[in-house]
């Protein structure tokens, strides 16, 4: 089979966007809505919320590493990732139903739940999300065909993220009768419904048909024991910048810097061990940081996640407090997600014309302008807000679909530099910083409403905390939008080096 010639059929690229549908009721859907539920209706603090966030991200974010490897060893007759994704679909859809059911507790009652809970749904996405994100890198060898396939991808997730972000409100109202506890619990159990039947679609009309090299391993037990060292080292600093987040003095600054010192000279000291000492696990480390275009792709997710997920974790807030009309959250939301479902349909078509480089480098330019310029409207300029908004998410939307699509380009650069193609592993890392890219996003928005003084029960600091608000909407996410074009700069996978890597493994 030809990776030039491998054509996917439309059913199974349909079949395949029905999994981030599912995935979408959880990430891009009901996580919107989980920072108010938490500080509105549950009752947290909102600098409680931020901490729960980020603790929980991060730890995810060593759990998506091991689910890549994981998944990387399985092998069953149905394949390597297929099968997760049909395992985890009725603990991811528990689990959504749990983080939204108000338990009849104290203030530490209710905010070990949403631990446990949280925790619980992160875990369960982990387990279905990494194994259906490496899908795509062996569904075919095509560079072409990954890119039509992740924009199809991507209008599924969108799709999802539309049916519950406009959905959620109407639907909270209309169970709950004015009971926001329990609307919010009966709305979950129908988009927990739907996770389960998206999932086994996509497991009975996907294939696997790229096998990856043969590797000699060591036990699995040490295989971890290994992973969990070299990823300590390599994650310091994000859990430096939790700390700091946390804390906000001089210590923890301190300390935020010396785990960058550490990261570096540890990093050195992993890539420079005795090769005949190495086992598999460290060897598909040091091949991975040895692959430079990862290595930027990596920090481009991490900024782009920030990017779009303050303007979507401050949505709910902006538009009930600033607009003052809460429902006004579900039309803005359906109005973005109808125009990403429709750009992640153009993205493939747009890369004929554009690279993804460019693309992407575009995207984040035109995308931070418009953001800029919603920080200038007034309340009633509710049209004007929409319009703008949704010509920025136009950009927005492109990023996912061409990281995830690029993100296979990775993988085939790794193959064909190392002879080794670690494909769990790579999506995994890429999910990662996904994640942590959006837990630090949330934290952001509540530490920023928080800096304001803000508290849902008491009216004086929701007056006060609206400034924040509409710099959330617009100036904060446009300064990491200019970040993310910078690093973007020194990508170096070209269109013209990704045809020679096609060739080369074709053969």
């Amino acid at each position: 089979m030809s990776g030039s010639t491998h054509k996917l059929s439309i059913l199974e690229k349909v079949g395949y966007a029905f999994g981030d549908a599912s995935a979408n009721f959880v990430w891009r859907g009901a996580l919107a809505y989980l920072a108010i539920f938490y500080t509105d209706t549950l009752g947290l603090n909102a600098v409680h919320v931020a901490v729960l966030i980020l603790w929980v991200r991060l730890t995810d974010g060593v759990t998506d590493i091991i689910m890549g490897m994981i998944a990387d060893r399985t092998e069953t007759r149905f394949g390597k990732f297929r099968p997760w994704i049909m395992w985890s679909a009725p603990a991811l859809a528990l689990f959504m139903i749990l983080c939204f059911t108000t338990p009849d507790l104290g203030y530490t009652g209710k905010l070990i739940w949403a631990y446990v809970t949280y925790i619980g749904l992160t875990l369960a996405y982990t387990i279905n999300n990494v194994p259906y994100s490496a899908l795509m890198g062996v569904m075919t060898p095509s560079v072409e065909e990954r890119g039509s396939l992740s924009g199809y991808r991507f209008a599924g997730a969108f799709a999802g993220g539309l049916l519950v972000s406009v959905g959620t409100p109407y639907l909270v109202e209309f169970f709950g009768k004015g009971d926001e506890s329990l609307g919010y619990q009966y709305t979950m159990y129908v988009f927990a419904s739907l996770i389960v039947i998206f999932c086994t679609v996509t497991y009975f009309t996907t294939q696997e048909r790229v096998t990856p090299p043969k590797v000699e391993r060591p036990p699995f037990s040490t295989e971890i024991l290994n992973i969990l060292f070299n990823l300590t080292i390599l994650c310091l600093p994000l859990l430096g910048a939790v700390i700091f987040l946390q804390f906000q003095t001089l210590i923890s600054g301190v300390f935020f810097a010396a785990t960058f010192a550490v990261t570096f000279f540890g990093a050195r000291y992993i890539m420079n061990s005795p090769e005949e000492g190495r086992t598999s696990t460290q060897q598909e480390l040091i091949d991975l940081l040895q692959n430079k275009p990862w290595l930027i792709l990596l920090c481009v997710g991490f900024i782009f996640m920030i990017y779009n997920s303050v303007r979507y974790a401050v949505i709910a807030y902006y538009f009930t407090y600033f607009a003052d009309d809460p429902l006004l959250t579900a039309k803005y939301f359906g109005a973005l997600l109808m125009v990403s479902f429709v750009t992640a349909l153009a993205v493939p078509y747009l890369n004929r014309f554009i690279t993804k480089k460019n693309l992407f480098i575009l995207s984040f330019a035109l995308g931070s302008i418009l953001n800029c310029v919603i920080y200038f409207f007034e309340p009633d300029q509710i049209t004007e807000i929409f319009i703008v908004g949704c010509l920025a998410e136009i950009f927005a939307a492109i990023m996912p679909v061409l990281y995830f699509s690029m993100l296979g380009d990775t993988a085939d650069y790794s193959q064909w530099k190392h002879g080794r193609r670690p494909t769990g592993l790579i999506y995994s890392a890429g999910s990662f910083v996904q994640k942590a890219g959006g837990g630090f996003a949330t934290a952001i928005v509540l530490l920023v409403l928080a800096s304001y003084g803000y508290d849902a029960d008491i009216e004086s600091t929701i007056e006060a905390s609206i400034p924040g608000m509409r710099l959330l909407m617009s100036w904060v996410p446009a300064a990491f939008g200019v970040v993310g074009l910078a690093v973007m700069f020194i990508y170096p996978l070209t269109n013209d080096k990704m045809a020679q890597i096609e060739r080369e493994l074709a053969a």
